[in-house]
Protein backbone atom coordinates (compact mmCIF):
# COMPACT_ATOMS: atom_id res chain seq x y z
CA UNK A 1 0.00 0.00 0.00
CA UNK A 2 1.12 3.53 -0.81
CA UNK A 3 -0.20 6.37 1.34
CA UNK A 4 -0.90 9.56 -0.62
CA UNK A 5 -1.75 12.79 1.18
CA UNK A 6 -3.91 15.40 -0.55
CA UNK A 7 -4.05 18.17 2.08
CA UNK A 8 -6.94 20.15 0.67
CA UNK A 9 -10.53 20.91 1.60
CA UNK A 10 -12.17 21.35 -1.79
CA UNK A 11 -9.79 23.75 -3.59
CA UNK A 12 -8.28 25.26 -0.43
CA UNK A 13 -4.92 23.99 0.90
CA UNK A 14 -4.82 22.52 4.40
CA UNK A 15 -1.11 22.57 5.26
CA UNK A 16 -1.86 21.73 8.90
CA UNK A 17 -4.16 18.76 8.20
CA UNK A 18 -3.43 16.14 10.86
CA UNK A 19 -3.35 12.73 9.22
CA UNK A 20 -3.77 9.44 11.06
CA UNK A 21 -0.66 7.91 9.45
CA UNK A 22 2.38 9.25 7.63
CA UNK A 23 2.26 9.77 3.89
CA UNK A 24 4.64 8.28 1.37
CA UNK A 25 3.87 11.14 -1.01
CA UNK A 26 2.04 14.44 -0.76
CA UNK A 27 0.07 15.85 -3.70
CA UNK A 28 -0.21 19.61 -3.23
CA UNK A 29 0.18 21.48 -6.52
CA UNK A 30 -0.24 25.21 -6.89
CA UNK A 31 -3.70 25.67 -8.34
CA UNK A 32 -4.54 28.27 -10.99
CA UNK A 33 -7.07 31.02 -10.53
CA UNK A 34 -10.59 30.06 -11.49
CA UNK A 35 -13.85 28.65 -10.22
CA UNK A 36 -13.61 25.97 -7.50
CA UNK A 37 -14.44 23.02 -9.75
CA UNK A 38 -11.91 24.21 -12.33
CA UNK A 39 -9.25 24.36 -9.62
CA UNK A 40 -10.23 20.96 -8.24
CA UNK A 41 -10.04 19.49 -11.74
CA UNK A 42 -6.35 20.47 -11.83
CA UNK A 43 -5.75 18.96 -8.38
CA UNK A 44 -7.57 15.73 -9.16
CA UNK A 45 -5.81 15.34 -12.50
CA UNK A 46 -2.61 14.93 -10.53
CA UNK A 47 -4.33 12.57 -8.09
CA UNK A 48 -5.64 10.48 -10.99
CA UNK A 49 -2.21 10.22 -12.61
CA UNK A 50 -0.49 9.17 -9.40
CA UNK A 51 -3.23 6.66 -8.53
CA UNK A 52 -3.11 5.16 -12.03
CA UNK A 53 0.67 4.77 -11.84
CA UNK A 54 0.47 3.09 -8.45
CA UNK A 55 -2.20 0.64 -9.61
CA UNK A 56 -0.29 -0.22 -12.78
CA UNK A 57 2.69 -1.03 -10.56
CA UNK A 58 0.63 -3.41 -8.46
CA UNK A 59 0.25 -1.06 -5.51
CA UNK A 60 -2.92 -0.18 -3.60
CA UNK A 61 -3.12 3.59 -3.07
CA UNK A 62 -4.63 4.96 0.12
CA UNK A 63 -5.56 8.61 -0.44
CA UNK A 64 -5.94 10.82 2.63
CA UNK A 65 -7.64 14.17 2.10
CA UNK A 66 -9.80 16.79 3.75
CA UNK A 67 -13.10 15.97 2.06
CA UNK A 68 -14.84 13.48 -0.24
CA UNK A 69 -14.41 15.20 -3.60
CA UNK A 70 -10.96 13.60 -3.90
CA UNK A 71 -12.83 10.41 -4.80
CA UNK A 72 -13.29 11.84 -8.31
CA UNK A 73 -9.55 11.72 -8.90
CA UNK A 74 -9.15 8.29 -7.32
CA UNK A 75 -11.87 6.66 -9.42
CA UNK A 76 -10.58 8.38 -12.57
CA UNK A 77 -7.13 7.00 -11.78
CA UNK A 78 -8.45 3.47 -11.35
CA UNK A 79 -10.26 3.73 -14.66
CA UNK A 80 -7.09 4.94 -16.39
CA UNK A 81 -5.30 1.88 -15.05
CA UNK A 82 -7.97 -0.39 -16.54
CA UNK A 83 -9.79 -1.05 -13.28
CA UNK A 84 -13.48 -0.11 -13.45
CA UNK A 85 -14.40 -0.19 -9.79
CA UNK A 86 -17.44 -0.72 -7.70
CA UNK A 87 -17.69 2.07 -5.12
CA UNK A 88 -18.31 1.43 -1.42
CA UNK A 89 -18.78 4.67 0.48
CA UNK A 90 -19.04 4.97 4.27
CA UNK A 91 -20.46 8.40 5.09
CA UNK A 92 -22.88 10.02 7.51
CA UNK A 93 -24.12 12.10 4.57
CA UNK A 94 -25.42 11.18 1.14
CA UNK A 95 -23.18 13.41 -0.99
CA UNK A 96 -25.77 13.12 -3.77
CA UNK A 97 -26.70 16.79 -4.04
CA UNK A 98 -26.81 18.72 -7.29
CA UNK A 99 -26.55 22.47 -7.97
CA UNK A 100 -30.35 22.44 -8.18
CA UNK A 101 -31.03 20.60 -4.91
CA UNK A 102 -28.41 21.96 -2.54
CA UNK A 103 -29.56 24.59 -0.07
CA UNK A 104 -26.12 25.27 1.39
CA UNK A 105 -24.17 25.34 -1.88
CA UNK A 106 -21.49 23.16 -0.24
CA UNK A 107 -19.59 21.41 -3.04
CA UNK A 108 -18.53 18.60 -0.74
CA UNK A 109 -22.13 17.38 -0.89
CA UNK A 110 -21.85 16.49 -4.61
CA UNK A 111 -19.19 13.80 -5.22
CA UNK A 112 -21.19 10.58 -5.06
CA UNK A 113 -23.76 12.03 -7.45
CA UNK A 114 -20.88 13.10 -9.70
CA UNK A 115 -19.41 9.60 -9.68
CA UNK A 116 -22.65 8.15 -11.04
CA UNK A 117 -22.96 10.77 -13.79
CA UNK A 118 -24.91 13.65 -12.24
CA UNK A 119 -24.44 17.04 -10.57
CA UNK A 120 -21.73 19.44 -11.77
CA UNK A 121 -19.75 17.83 -14.60
CA UNK A 122 -16.81 20.25 -14.77
CA UNK A 123 -14.26 18.09 -12.97
CA UNK A 124 -15.53 14.69 -14.13
CA UNK A 125 -15.42 15.72 -17.78
CA UNK A 126 -11.94 17.18 -17.50
CA UNK A 127 -10.75 14.01 -15.80
CA UNK A 128 -12.36 11.76 -18.39
CA UNK A 129 -14.27 10.10 -15.56
CA UNK A 130 -16.75 7.52 -16.78
CA UNK A 131 -19.92 7.27 -14.69
CA UNK A 132 -20.05 4.37 -12.27
CA UNK A 133 -23.33 2.44 -12.70
CA UNK A 134 -25.64 3.10 -9.77
CA UNK A 135 -26.02 -0.61 -9.10
CA UNK A 136 -22.26 -0.79 -8.52
CA UNK A 137 -22.42 1.66 -5.62
CA UNK A 138 -23.00 0.83 -1.95
CA UNK A 139 -23.66 3.79 0.35
CA UNK A 140 -23.13 2.81 3.98
CA UNK A 141 -24.99 4.66 6.74
CA UNK A 142 -25.77 8.15 5.28
CA UNK A 143 -28.16 8.93 8.10
CA UNK A 144 -28.16 12.71 7.59
CA UNK A 145 -29.99 13.31 4.32
CA UNK A 146 -31.76 16.36 2.96
CA UNK A 147 -35.20 15.55 1.49
CA UNK A 148 -33.99 15.74 -2.15
CA UNK A 149 -31.20 13.30 -1.32
CA UNK A 150 -33.60 10.87 0.32
CA UNK A 151 -35.92 11.10 -2.69
CA UNK A 152 -33.07 10.49 -5.11
CA UNK A 153 -31.73 7.49 -3.22
CA UNK A 154 -35.20 5.98 -2.92
CA UNK A 155 -35.54 6.01 -6.70
CA UNK A 156 -31.97 5.10 -7.61
CA UNK A 157 -30.23 1.74 -7.86
CA UNK A 158 -27.60 2.75 -5.31
CA UNK A 159 -27.72 0.31 -2.40
CA UNK A 160 -28.15 2.37 0.78
CA UNK A 161 -27.49 0.13 3.76
CA UNK A 162 -26.68 0.34 7.49
CA UNK A 163 -23.19 -0.46 8.65
CA UNK A 164 -24.08 -3.93 9.88
CA UNK A 165 -25.24 -4.86 6.35
CA UNK A 166 -22.23 -3.44 4.53
CA UNK A 167 -20.21 -6.63 4.11
CA UNK A 168 -23.19 -8.56 2.75
CA UNK A 169 -24.11 -5.72 0.39
CA UNK A 170 -20.61 -5.64 -1.10
CA UNK A 171 -20.68 -9.39 -1.60
CA UNK A 172 -17.93 -11.67 -2.76
CA UNK A 173 -14.84 -10.53 -4.60
CA UNK A 174 -15.57 -9.62 -8.20
CA UNK A 175 -14.98 -6.26 -9.83
CA UNK A 176 -12.38 -4.18 -8.00
CA UNK A 177 -13.60 -2.01 -5.14
CA UNK A 178 -12.87 1.61 -4.34
CA UNK A 179 -13.42 1.78 -0.59
CA UNK A 180 -14.12 5.35 0.52
CA UNK A 181 -14.53 6.30 4.19
CA UNK A 182 -15.59 9.71 5.43
CA UNK A 183 -14.68 9.54 9.08
CA UNK A 184 -17.87 11.38 10.08
CA UNK A 185 -19.69 8.10 9.51
CA UNK A 186 -18.79 7.31 13.13
CA UNK A 187 -20.83 8.49 16.05
CA UNK A 188 -19.52 11.96 16.98
CA UNK A 189 -19.33 10.85 20.60
CA UNK A 190 -16.56 8.49 19.47
CA UNK A 191 -14.97 11.01 17.12
CA UNK A 192 -15.39 14.58 18.37
CA UNK A 193 -14.24 17.42 16.16
CA UNK A 194 -15.82 16.45 12.86
CA UNK A 195 -16.78 19.37 10.64
CA UNK A 196 -20.34 18.17 10.00
CA UNK A 197 -21.26 15.90 12.91
CA UNK A 198 -24.34 13.74 12.49
CA UNK A 199 -25.80 12.56 15.81
CA UNK A 200 -26.18 8.88 16.37
CA UNK A 201 -24.54 6.44 14.04
CA UNK A 202 -22.22 3.49 14.61
CA UNK A 203 -19.28 3.41 16.94
CA UNK A 204 -15.76 3.62 15.56
CA UNK A 205 -15.27 -0.02 16.48
CA UNK A 206 -18.37 -1.04 14.52
CA UNK A 207 -17.21 0.90 11.48
CA UNK A 208 -13.76 -0.66 11.75
CA UNK A 209 -15.25 -4.16 11.95
CA UNK A 210 -17.32 -3.58 8.80
CA UNK A 211 -14.30 -2.22 6.96
CA UNK A 212 -12.28 -5.21 8.11
CA UNK A 213 -14.89 -7.55 6.64
CA UNK A 214 -14.81 -5.80 3.28
CA UNK A 215 -11.02 -5.81 3.21
CA UNK A 216 -10.92 -9.50 4.12
CA UNK A 217 -13.19 -10.34 1.18
CA UNK A 218 -10.49 -9.10 -1.17
CA UNK A 219 -10.63 -6.96 -4.28
CA UNK A 220 -10.03 -3.52 -2.74
CA UNK A 221 -8.04 -1.65 -5.41
CA UNK A 222 -7.86 1.76 -3.73
CA UNK A 223 -8.85 3.39 -0.46
CA UNK A 224 -9.95 6.95 0.24
CA UNK A 225 -10.07 8.41 3.72
CA UNK A 226 -11.75 11.79 4.11
CA UNK A 227 -10.31 13.37 7.25
CA UNK A 228 -13.23 15.71 7.83
CA UNK A 229 -12.27 17.03 11.23
CA UNK A 230 -10.86 20.16 12.79
CA UNK A 231 -7.15 20.59 13.37
CA UNK A 232 -6.33 20.09 17.04
CA UNK A 233 -9.38 17.92 17.74
CA UNK A 234 -7.31 14.78 18.29
CA UNK A 235 -9.44 12.85 15.81
CA UNK A 236 -6.36 11.61 13.95
CA UNK A 237 -5.22 9.69 17.03
CA UNK A 238 -8.65 8.17 17.63
CA UNK A 239 -8.65 6.67 14.15
CA UNK A 240 -5.80 4.22 14.79
CA UNK A 241 -8.00 1.11 14.89
CA UNK A 242 -9.96 2.02 11.78
CA UNK A 243 -6.81 2.92 9.86
CA UNK A 244 -5.28 -0.36 10.91
CA UNK A 245 -8.12 -2.22 9.22
CA UNK A 246 -7.71 -0.15 6.05
CA UNK A 247 -3.97 -0.73 6.05
CA UNK A 248 -4.53 -4.49 5.89
CA UNK A 249 -5.45 -4.21 2.21
CA UNK A 250 -3.08 -6.34 0.12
Amino acid sequence: MTVLAVPFHLDEPLPDLELPLPADRTIAPDLPDGAPWERMAVLYEEVAEVVAAQVRNGRVPMVLSGDCTTSLGVVAGLQRAGRDPRVVCFDAHGDVQTPQTTTSGYLGGFPLRQLVGGADRTAPERLGLRPVPEQDVVLVDARDLDPPEADYLAGSRIRHVPVDAAVQAVGEAGAPVYLHVDVDVANPEDLPGTLFPAPGGPSLATVADAIGGIVAAGGVAAVGLACTYRTGSGADRRLAGLVGRLSAVQ
